[in-house]
């Protein structure tokens, strides 16, 4: 999986769940007001079912969540996507 289609995927669950807001690559979601601490393990659910991983309690630091970079950096380090 590239990192677009990576990055396609977060947004399109974004999307579902955040109606009207466009959520750019880079914009901190949580500082946004546009997510919760409950949306957090929502969004840790879809990671791991999505994209095959498993989040460990390593990876469950905020700053892996806050934005769509942060979260597909933390995909390719779990799938060693290169560029992800």
């Amino acid at each position: 999986m590239t990192q677009l289609s990576v990055k396609d995927a977060i947004k399109a669950f974004l999307h579902i769940h955040i109606r009207g807001v466009q959520v750019r690559d880079g914009d901190d979601i949580f500082v946004m007001g546009l997510v919760s601490s409950l949306f957090a393990m929502q969004l840790v659910e879809f990671t791991e079912t999505r994209f095959g991983i498993e989040i460990g309690p390593d990876d469950l630091v905020l700053a892996n969540f806050r934005s769509v970079n942060a979260l597909s950096a933390l995909v390719g380090r779990k799938t060693c996507v290169e560029g992800a």
